[in-house]
């Protein structure tokens, strides 16, 4: 029989620090949220909320766009 284990909830890096907009241009903030290949990391892994997630996608593809992050690697 094995134990189960919970792990404790990561809580939202956007809501612990008060940030409510996520801004585009802060490429070093959103490169956190990305993998080596350029992918979005996933809400289970971030731990982010739902509401910051979605503004977080937004902000990647839209700094993908300016060329400010890669959309994918070489």
């Amino acid at each position: 029989m094995k134990k189960e284990r919970r792990r404790k909830r990561r809580q939202c890096n956007f809501c612990a620090e008060k940030i409510d907009h996520i801004d585009y241009k802060e490429a070093g903030r959103l490169r956190r949220f990305i993998t080596e290949r350029g992918k979005i990391l996933p809400r289970r892994i971030t731990g982010n909320c739902a509401q910051h997630q979605r503004a977080l996608t937004v902000a990647i593809k839209r700094a993908r766009t300016m060329a400010l992050l890669p959309f994918s690697s070489d």
